[in-house]
């Protein structure tokens, strides 16, 4: 199936039938961050029942305990530094986007690695009209998808990307990496709240996207991009991005 889009006066085809899904699974070999237990699947046991079919049950019944923003891809909003809590399920309420996917090296500083202004703006300007950005880190390996983050130090957003990417017109950001902010910031989330203005001007309706996977196979350039997630009633939830090549028509 294609289908016609116009954005920004621009005419695209996106090829639906060619899904490329950027997102990490809950798995129990998958990503892990902050220091958390491991997440776990287990079948429900209420003592004369196991929720198990090789255990003899007529189906397989278990329960998941995870963290969304440890153990997968996952779309946090404002809620996620608010005192309001506010929930993803209210604020995002569209979920196709014109987006640009971009790769990026950090650049390093002292003993971190950061994603500065300076590197985003020789590759996109206010000009691109982007609503949603994509940055796939280099080094890009499979690891990403198995990776234990935990007193990593990974890359981070400084806070001066952050602003920029507000001045531009981005209202949703996906990242490859745990966090936009530094592992260790003695909960500053400088970034976080650089994007979402908080709390002077709270950017309702923004989102952030981490724990991304972009394989090397997905070119950079635009895409027609599909935020799904679970409706959970939360200030994050575990997501599946998805994206459709576009063609300029």
């Amino acid at each position: 199936m294609r289908v016609n889009i116009t954005y920004n006066k621009q005419k695209y085809v996106a090829n639906l039938t060619n899904p490329l899904d950027i997102s990490i699974p809950i798995a129990q070999n998958g990503v892990n961050a902050w220091g958390v237990d491991n997440m776990q699947i287990n079948p429900v046991n209420s003592g004369e029942w196991i929720g198990d079919v090789e255990m003899g049950s007529p189906v397989n019944f278990n329960n998941i305990f995870f963290n969304p923003h440890a153990h997968t891809t996952h779309t946090e909003c404002l809620g996620h530094i608010s005192p309001e809590k506010e929930s993803l399920n209210q604020e995002l309420l569209t979920f196709f986007f014109i987006s640009d996917l971009i790769s990026i090296a950090p650049k390093k500083v002292n003993n971190d690695f950061i994603i500065t202004k300076n590197l985003i703006k020789k590759m996109i300007s206010k000009e691109d009209n982007i609503e949603a950005l994509i940055i796939r880190t280099i080094p890009n390996s499979k690891s990403k998808i198995h990776k234990n983050y935990s007193n990593t130090n990974p890359p981070y957003l400084s806070e001066e990307a952050a602003r920029y990417l507000v001045s531009i017109g981005v209202r949703h950001l996906l990242i490859d990496l745990p966090s936009i902010d530094k592992e260790d910031d003695h909960g500053a989330l400088i970034a976080h709240k650089t994007f979402w203005q908080f709390p002077e001007n709270k950017r309702h309706g923004c989102t952030i996207t981490e724990f991304i996977y972009v394989p090397n196979n997905i070119k950079d350039g635009k895409y027609l991009l599909n935020l799904q997630f679970i409706p959970f009633k939360n200030d994050a939830s575990p997501s599946r991005p998805v994206l459709f090549k576009l063609e300029v028509k």
